[in-house]
C-alpha cells in the first residue's frame, strides 16, 4: 500500500511503477532491427488473454521509481528510448518524456491508446485491442498502427482501426506469437492482396533476445 505522499507523486508522474528497463534491438514494427532502450512501465487493465507480459498488469508489484533515475539509466545506452508496458498511458507521461527529451533522447511509445494521451512523442506506435478501444486522440497521434492477428476475424478489426487512424500512419499486421504458424501465411496473403499493409514479426523472439 503506497503512502499518500508517494501516491500523489505517482499521480503527478514524478514516480512511475517501473517493471524493467533494458537495452536491446527493437523487434517489431517500423523500427525493427534498430537499437533502443526499453522502459517497461507496470499497470494494465486491457487484459489481452495472449499477452506475453502478464506480470506487468499489477502495478502494485513494481516499485514507484523516480523519473530522474529512469532517465539517468536510459541516457547511458541509446539515442532512442521506447516506453512500453503494461499500458504506459495509464500514468501521466508528461514529466518522463520532457526529461528524456531534455537528455537529447528520441522518445517512442508502444500503447493500446486506451487512456488519454499524455507526453510528447517522437514516434507513437498504436496497437489497439478489442477489449478496450483507443481514445480518439490516440488515432490522431499514431505514426504506426500495429494490429495483432490472433484469428481470422482480426483482419476485419484491423480494417476498422485503419479507417480511424490519421492518413500518415503506417499500417502493420503482426501474428500473435502462439498462432504464428497458422496466421503468418494468412497475413502474407492478405498483405499481398491489400498492399497498404505491411508484415510485422516479433523478430526479437526469433533472435532469442529481450
Amino acid at each position: 500500500m503506497l503512502t499518500q505522499e508517494v501516491q500523489k507523486a505517482v499521480d503527478r508522474g514524478e514516480l512511475l511503477p517501473l517493471m524493467e528497463e533494458f537495452y536491446t534491438i527493437q523487434g517489431e514494427g517500423f523500427h525493427t532491427g534498430t537499437a533502443a532502450y526499453f522502459i517497461r512501465i507496470g499497470g494494465c487493465d486491457v487484459g489481452c488473454h495472449w499477452c506475453d507480459v502478464k506480470e506487468s498488469w499489477n502495478a502494485d508489484l513494481h516499485p514507484p521509481t523516480a523519473v530522474e533515475h529512469i532517465v539517468a539509466n536510459a541516457q547511458k545506452y541509446a539515442d532512442t528510448v521506447v516506453v512500453t508496458g503494461g499500458e504506459p498511458l495509464t500514468w501521466d507521461m508528461t514529466l518522463l518524456t520532457a526529461s528524456l527529451k531534455e537528455a537529447q533522447l528520441r522518445v517512442h511509445i508502444e500503447t493500446s491508446g486506451s487512456y488519454p494521451v499524455t507526453g510528447h512523442w517522437d514516434w507513437f506506435c498504436l496497437s489497439p485491442k478489442k477489449n478496450r478501444l483507443p481514445v480518439p486522440e490516440a488515432y490522431q497521434a499514431a505514426d504506426e498502427l500495429k494490429v495483432i492477428i490472433h484469428n481470422k476475424h482480426d483482419f476485419i478489426f484491423a480494417e476498422e482501426q485503419a479507417a480511424l487512424v490519421n492518413p500518415k500512419a503506417i499500417l502493420f499486421l503482426q501474428p500473435e506469437w502462439s498462432k504464428r504458424e497458422q496466421m503468418t501465411p494468412l497475413i502474407v496473403e492478405y498483405v499481398m492482396q491489400h498492399p497498404k499493409w505491411r508484415v510485422s514479426l516479433q523478430t526479437h523472439k526469433y533472435l532469442n533476445i529481450p
